[in-house]
């Protein structure tokens, strides 16, 4: 094997392993920024060590058990220095021996990996973060990126995710927040804010909101691998599957989103026999997982129902729109936000007629929330094209194209107003 063929398998077993080695290191040394350094002086001794020894049979256990020997090695430095400056503290020698510090390589195996990996999700999606470092430190800690593929995934300067991650790090210590999977009413928050940060990921890959591309299937793939990581690791938590449920629903649908020249193809124009059936069945038994579980649904289980009515239609003169219009009518009673009111508008429009859908959207129209919101103005367009009122629905098409920084999608937008203005 080459070097170059063996630095692409180190990449690959640390994309692979890191989260695991990191959690069971955060466990050790309650610190995950700590636990992050471990894991990558380990990191670097493969990649010193292994083009000249060759990759080891079981390369993820020989990263870890490094990594367990480098934060032995710390502990006992500290406690050492710890000891020290007790010593000198109280004038006196200490007859006691040194703590012996091997049993710590054995206590890290006595809770399954999963539990650890569980404690990684939590402490990095805790609520303390802004959701913009939440995202950084989960593609960072559990999907094993580097600082600049994150940067490139979220379209910002290299050095501002780097202040991200070092800011939420230092946060999490200063916080105090305790490396451990909450209870009770503090679990279903916390897990909240764990699905939140996945389904941000998951949306910056489906409808990139900046950039050249208009779909980004490395996060999209991304925040799937997290999602199903998650529902392993929680299978009674039906917000879980049904999120997993409407990530891969969704994600069925990629290849027919986009036009030969990259751009967007709405959703009823899209070819459907383009979608992947495999996604969508593993789709439809994840929301059968969540509805197994029983209880009322919630937000991403309505949102999941809602992308399998377009999944179960053959065309799209085929979908269920009153059905959808009703699911959009639980979920605004349920989360109710302006984002959710003008989805419902479109499922009306579609449903009753484009009357019954300008009629909510016009009613969005001041609503500060979105002001700057392209798809507002890109949904009172259609509605508008569809009542023939071409004028002024070029003119918010233009609007919409004006508020959107995704390349693709303006032109999109542009097209649309220009087909407006030739009638």
């Amino acid at each position: 094997m080459t070097a170059s063929d063996t630095h692409r398998t180190i990449d690959a077993v640390w994309r692979i392993e890191s989260a695991r080695i990191i959690a069971g290191l955060a466990r050790m040394v309650r610190d995950i920024g700590l636990a992050e350094e471990l894991a990558q002086d380990a990191l670097v001794s493969a990649l010193e060590q292994w083009p000249e020894t060759g990759v080891p049979d079981n390369p993820g256990a020989w990263l870890m058990a490094v990594a367990k020997r480098r934060a032995v090695d710390r502990i006992r430095r500290q406690e050492r220095l710890e000891r020290k400056l007790e010593e000198i503290g109280h004038g006196l020698e200490s007859t006691d021996p040194a703590p012996e510090f091997d049993t710590v390589l054995d206590t890290l195996d006595t809770e399954p990996i999963e539990d650890d990996i569980l404690r990684l999700v939590f402490t990095a999606c805790h609520p303390v973060l802004s959701a913009q470092s939440r995202a950084a430190l989960t593609l960072r800690m559990l999907g094993g990126l580097t600082t600049e593929e994150i940067a490139r995934a979220f379209l910002v300067p290299e050095p501002t995710v780097a202040q991200r991650i070092v800011r939420a790090k230092r946060t999490l210590a200063e916080a105090g927040v305790p490396f451990e999977v909450p209870e009770g009413a503090e679990r279903a928050g916390r897990l909240a804010s764990v699905l939140e940060v996945i389904y941000l990921i998951f949306n910056e890959g489906y409808a990139a909101t900046g950039g050249a591309e208009w779909i980004r299937l490395d996060l999209c793939q991304e925040a799937l691998r997290l999602g199903r990581i998650l529902a392993g690791l929680a299978p009674q938590e039906a917000e879980v599957h049904g999120l997993v449920a409407l990530m891969e629903i969704q994600a069925s649908r990629s290849r027919a989103r986009v036009g030969p020249s990259g751009e967007p193809v709405q959703l009823l124009d899209q070819d459907r026999a383009r979608w992947d059936r495999l996604l969508i069945r593993r789709g439809f038994e994840a929301l059968l997982r969540a509805e197994k579980l029983g209880g009322p649904p919630g937000p991403y289980v309505l949102q999941a129902a809602i992308a399998a009515c377009h999944a179960q239609a053959a065309t799209a003169g085929e979908t269920d729109w009153a059905r959808i219009s009703a699911l959009y009518e639980l979920l605004v009673r349920l989360t109710p936000s302006p984002v959710v009111e003008l989805n419902r508008a479109v499922a009306l429009g579609m449903a009753y007629g484009p009357e019954r859908g300008l009629e909510l959207v016009d009613a969005l129209v001041t609503e500060p929330a979105l002001k700057d919101y392209h798809l507002l103005p890109s949904v009172r367009g259609d509605l508008l094209a569809r009542l023939g009122r071409l004028e002024e629905a070029r003119a918010e098409f233009e609007r919409a194209a004006a508020l959107t920084r995704n390349a693709p999608e303006r032109a999109a937008l542009l097209s649309r107003a220009a087909a407006c203005a030739a009638g």
